[in-house]
């Protein structure tokens, strides 16, 4: 056998190997395979909030302004419930491919705390960035005689449990907040828990609950003078509402509450895809239109990149810990 035929005699063999080898290889996207580049059909960013409050609302400029810079349409997909925690099961059982991401409120790592969960908050999910951050307020219809928070305080110690007070959800961080805040005053109160900040404002405008702690969200509520805001969660007073004072100049110097924000993808999304988000969303939330979205509702941009937004969960998940820990709602 000459040398051409010993080479043609080889050459099935090793079609096969290659073949066999191929076989062996994961499946890869389309985009990694040197085709098209990514995105190539619309994301998805999932909302744990109702539609119509300041989050949701803020998050859709964010969206159509990233949605720009990905020549892709970002929809907005509102999944309310469970005090903001329904985006960390969906975005786990989602396919990690870039095309499904989600707004992750700091309730979520609380929830996983606090509960049995099948999923890991910190190991289900890759951080993209942080976006912003939320204080909040406490809050009482504009026709109630409750001037100052000391006023809220005197009658619902006089009437043990009537109190009908509302937050966004079991377990959300205007709920532990008052939970902390009246637990130390040793006053019984009625926890009323609502979806979101559109249910919750609408039913303290109305006088159906008697006060609410919510984010600033609430803000077009109080403009409007539908609302009274008696106090502030934050460490300084707001630049809007200059004359309300915060609940640690009254006193309180443990009511210091601020919940911060961003976006995730699912574990195991490609390091290229989550560069790519990063990079859209980063650009698009300082963009003018939204930044002054936030300012409708007293929020401010706080960037974090893709590493630092990961080391800020794993420390506000250590936060969370010794605050359930201490409150006896730390999960056996």
């Amino acid at each position: 056998m000459n040398s051409f035929q010993q080479v043609s005699s080889l050459l099935p063999r090793r079609r096969w190997l290659m073949g066999a080898a191929a076989l062996a290889l994961p499946a890869l996207p389309s985009w990694a395979q040197g085709g098209s580049a990514w995105p190539q059909k619309p994301i998805q960013l999932i909302v744990p909030w109702p539609a119509g409050g300041g989050t949701d609302l803020s998050i859709r400029v964010l969206a159509e302004e990233a949605g720009q810079r990905l020549g892709q349409t970002v929809v907005v997909i509102n999944r309310p419930g469970a005090a903001g925690t329904m985006v960390a099961p969906l975005l786990k059982a989602a396919t990690p491919d870039g095309y499904t991401i989600g707004q992750l409120p700091l309730p979520v790592l609380r929830h996983a705390l606090m509960n049995k969960v099948p999923w890991d908050p910190l190991t289900d999910l890759s951080p993209i960035l942080q976006v912003s951050g939320t204080t909040f307020g406490l809050l009482v219809p504009a026709q109630s005689p409750w001037q100052k928070v000391q006023d809220l305080l005197d009658w619902a110690r006089a009437h043990p449990g009537e109190l009908m007070l509302g937050s966004t959800g079991m377990g959300s961080t205007p709920h532990l907040a008052m939970e902390d805040l009246l637990g130390a005053q040793q006053i019984q109160y009625t926890h009323v828990p609502f979806k979101g900040t559109t249910d919750q404002m609408l039913a303290l405008a109305a006088g159906t609950i008697m006060a609410g702690m919510n984010s600033t969200g609430f803000a077009p509520w109080v403009e409007q003078g539908k609302l009274r805001l008696l106090a502030v969660f934050s460490e300084q007073r707001s630049a809007r509402w200059p004359q309300v004072p915060t609940m640690k100049e009254l006193g309180f110097a443990q009511a210091v509450y601020h919940s911060p924000w961003g976006l995730v993808a699912p574990t195991g999304t490609p390091p290229a895809v989550l560069a790519q988000l990063h990079d859209a969303f980063k650009a698009a939330m300082f963009s003018p239109r939204h930044l002054s979205e936030l300012q409708r509702y007293d929020q401010d941009a706080s960037y974090l990149d893709s590493t630092a937004y990961r080391q800020m969960l794993v420390q506000s998940s250590l936060r969370e810990r010794k605050l359930l820990q201490r409150m006896k709602l730390l999960a056996e």
